[in-house]
């Protein structure tokens, strides 16, 4: 009897952790659908609230202003505070602002609600990984529980995009804020329930103040620097001060946490090689994959004319993928084969995909031409992001997990908007050039969004160039390769189950 109550126990908690695992997804998917939703509904947004242009683009930076700026601030504090704790706030803060956007009737007011939207979104956000970690120790049920992972944030995106796309067409632009209300609700209630918090550090040896405001306000003021490039150009005063400053900030800010007894942000984790090297791949991995979404967006609209929703259903087979390949397959492929061999194969789809989607014309058919592309680029992220982001994870301290989550979340935030500002300026600069010279629209704006695939699919192929090198001596591929072949069939099983 006792061996059935533990038993029984066993169960219990293994299902809590699977349940919880979908309860921080939720939170995921909240911040994945906000960042393509928008989108969609801004020409409505434009027209309801008599937006400039130039002003505009405020909808989207101030999202990804605090956001990006807030990640690893966020990321500490789980690990100082609770990881539960900070996860909550963030949620409840999410989902509040999202109310404030939805009712917003004036610029200020909808601005104002996206800043702090984006706030809600670092807190949550950068603890996810960290809880998944801790909840999952096994490789093989931290590769799938990751894999789940990569699909909210993924297929979240893609989603975004066809949701969209219905409510700006069927009710009105207020309601892609609105429909935030019931996730952010369910995900507090059952997040209070089911995730276990973890014994934070504490704040007893006080707090690195000096540190944390330095950190945030660098990486505030360098993302500003990037998103606002495109309007005043990489090489003006404005990015070069704003740039500057950034890097005097980040420099001081790693000079005094050296000489700190409780810094924020411990130099260790800096010299953990797998952490730091997946970081820069999974960089040029981002660059490719959200030039994908917003790049292809804007050639499915523009030069194909498809409406919103035709554009949202379009990305449908990167959802899909990635969802196929969640459900165990990548988790089975890294048992069996290992990280490294499930890893390149995935980074060569993405390229190909990439350059079939470059090789995609102005008058271009679906099926043949697009389809192919989204097909391999989704089979590239659903098999290239679990393997990075287990070796991320592997040898990160687990008092130091929320930091070491914070990192894998700024990497891809910084890398997303560097790789989006230069595709999306080099796509420009191109298709206005050939515009000046006689060409039409459609011809122009074509070649411009072929330049910035290709740009693209170089990113991701430089990123596997770099891989091998990178990522040798890692904790997480020495272990693999002690495996034996047992061993391998018995972790193969495992991820069957």
């Amino acid at each position: 009897m006792g061996t059935m109550t533990l038993t029984e126990s066993s169960n219990r908690g293994d299902r809590r952790r699977w349940v919880a695992l979908i309860v921080v997804c939720l939170a995921m998917l909240m911040n994945a659908l906000d960042g393509s939703i928008v989108n969609v509904a801004l020409p409505s947004i434009q027209r309801d609230l008599h937006f400039s242009q130039a002003n505009l683009t405020w909808v989207i930076d101030a999202y990804l202003i605090t956001f990006g700026s807030f990640l690893l601030l966020a990321g500490r504090l789980g690990d100082l505070v609770g990881r539960k704790r900070v996860f909550l706030a963030g949620v409840a803060i999410f989902t509040s602002s999202s109310a404030m956007c939805g009712f917003a009737t004036s610029q200020t007011m909808l601005i104002a609600g996206r800043f702090v939207q984006g706030v809600g979104g670092a807190l949550s956000a950068s603890v996810i990984l960290a809880i998944i970690i801790t909840e999952f120790p096994h490789t093989v049920e931290r590769a799938k529980a990751m894999s789940a992972y990569i699909f909210v944030a993924v297929g979240g995106g893609a989603v975004g995009l066809v949701v969209g796309g219905v409510i700006s067409q069927t009710i009105n632009w207020h309601w892609i804020f609105f429909i935030n209300l019931p996730i952010g609700v369910v995900t507090i209630i059952a997040g209070r329930a089911l995730i276990e918090e973890n014994v934070g550090l504490g704040i007893r040896n006080g707090v690195d103040v000096v540190g944390s405001i330095l950190v945030t306000v660098a990486l505030m003021v360098g993302i500003f620097a990037i998103v606002t490039a495109t309007r005043y150009g990489w090489i003006s005063v404005h990015s070069l001060v704003f740039g500057g400053l950034t890097a005097a900030m980040l420099s001081a800010f790693v000079v005094l946490e050296g000489r700190l007894k409780n810094p924020i942000m411990p130099l260790r984790i800096l010299r953990l090689r797998s952490l730091m090297g997946t970081s820069v791949i999974r960089g040029f991995l981002a660059t490719g994959m959200f030039s994908t979404f917003f790049l292809g967006a804007l050639y499915l609209e523009h030069v194909l004319r498809y409406d919103p929703l035709k554009t949202g259903l379009s990305f449908l087979p990167i959802t899909l993928v990635v969802a196929a390949l969640s459900t165990g397959i990548t988790a089975r492929l890294v048992a069996r084969l290992g990280s490294m061999l499930v890893l390149m194969p995935g980074m060569g789809a993405m390229i190909l995909g990439l350059l079939l989607l470059a090789h995609a014309g102005e008058h271009a058919q679906y099926f043949t031409d697009v389809f192919p592309a989204f097909f391999l680029i989704g089979l590239g992220a659903g098999t290239a992001f679990v393997p990075l982001l287990t070796i991320a994870m592997a040898e990160v301290p687990k008092d130091d997990a929320g930091l070491g989550s914070g990192i894998v979340n700024v990497s891809m935030q910084m890398s997303a908007a560097i790789g989006l500002a230069v595709l999306g300026t080099l796509a420009t600069d191109r298709s206005n050039s050939l515009i000046a010279a006689g060409h039409n629209v459609a011809h122009s704006l074509t070649v411009g969004y072929q330049l910035a695939f290709v740009v693209g699919a170089a990113c991701v192929v430089t990123g596997a160039c770099i891989a091998p090198f990178l990522l040798r001596g890692s904790k997480a591929l020495d272990e693999e390769r002690a495996l034996s072949n047992d061993d391998r069939l018995e972790l193969e099983a495992r991820a069957a189950t």
